[in-house]
């Protein structure tokens, strides 16, 4: 059997101001480096909503004269195309992001432990390391 454990103590108010602060600081860093990794360039051309829009078109037409296996894929391409559509709709301000992420960083970067090549490692531009505060020395 378990030893019983002792009287909880409640948490001061400095400790729940410190876990407030790391929650804050956490979900700053995750907002700005999820719209990093949308934002990240795709290999290849781009595509733009009018190229998507032309090959839905040319699904349309495809589709009168298909065999049922083309039917389906080409069924499949249109609703990923038009899921795609749909996304590019979807813009994310990165100078929001950026502008909170400089504000939080180098507290979170200190009480994390992370060095300046790891925020570089996963995208971060050197640019907004500077802003927040955090050097190659860090």
């Amino acid at each position: 059997m378990a030893a019983k454990r002792g009287p909880k103590t409640p948490m001061s108010n400095e400790h729940k101001a410190a876990l407030a602060k790391g929650r804050v600081e956490g979900r700053v860093v995750r907002e700005y480096l999820e719209g990093l990794r949308a934002t990240k360039p795709k290999r290849g051309r781009k595509r733009t909503a009018e190229t998507v829009t032309t090959r839905l078109e040319t699904i349309d037409t495809e589709l009168e004269s298909a065999s049922p296996l083309d039917e389906l894929l080409l069924v499949q391409e249109r609703r990923d195309l038009r899921s795609e559509l749909e996304s590019m709709s979807d813009t994310i301000d990165m100078e929001r992001l950026a502008a909170k992420f400089v504000t939080v960083a180098k507290s979170y970067s200190r009480s994390k432990q992370i060095s300046y090549q790891s925020w570089r490692d996963v995208g971060v531009e050197a640019s907004v390391l500077k802003a927040a505060g955090i050097s190659k020395g860090d």
